[in-house]
């Protein structure tokens, strides 16, 4: 088999793929799943969450989950996905227990975003609270009654 498309595959943070020789590469869009090979028509479209796999000369077969992209096909041979995430896997199997452990991550990393703004919005709600309260007897109204401050 000859190796005639050239797949690059990038995230915002990273290249996970630089210019690797494939064969063939399969896809999801919006339409279903679809195949390429060498001598495909120029081709934009957009990717939803899904496996691609590409299969390289010497036969193996490789796996990338992505979360939603772009894939664009250029002068018949060279493949490029843009996508936010993109997470390698050596087989199928392993490669849905390192989304489900990314995923896990990422939710639980949110739920911590969600506690700390929580917390702070708590914490600014009682400093405020704090200065615009009414005085009570024995009680300061805030920073202008302080002693320090000019009379």
């Amino acid at each position: 088999m000859r190796s005639d498309l050239h797949l690059t595959l990038t995230t915002p943070s990273c290249v996970v793929v630089k210019d690797l020789d494939i064969v063939s590469l399969r896809a999801e869009d919006d339409s279903g799943s679809f195949g390429i090979r060498p001598g495909h028509a120029d081709f934009v479209t957009l990717l939803g969450a899904c496996v691609v796999r590409w299969r390289t000369s010497d036969g193996s077969i490789h796996f990338c989950a992505v979360d939603g992209g772009v894939l664009r096909v250029s002068r018949g041979s060279h493949i490029t996905i843009a996508c936010r995430q993109a997470i390698e896997g050596e087989s199928l199997e392993r490669l849905e227990a390192d989304v489900r452990r990314a995923r896990a991550a990422q939710a639980d990393a949110e739920r911590r975003a969600r506690v700390e703004q929580t917390r702070l919005h708590a914490h600014a709600i009682r400093q405020l609270m704090r200065y615009l309260r009414p005085v009570k007897a024995g009680q300061s109204q805030g920073p202008q009654e302080r002693s320090e401050l000019p009379p």
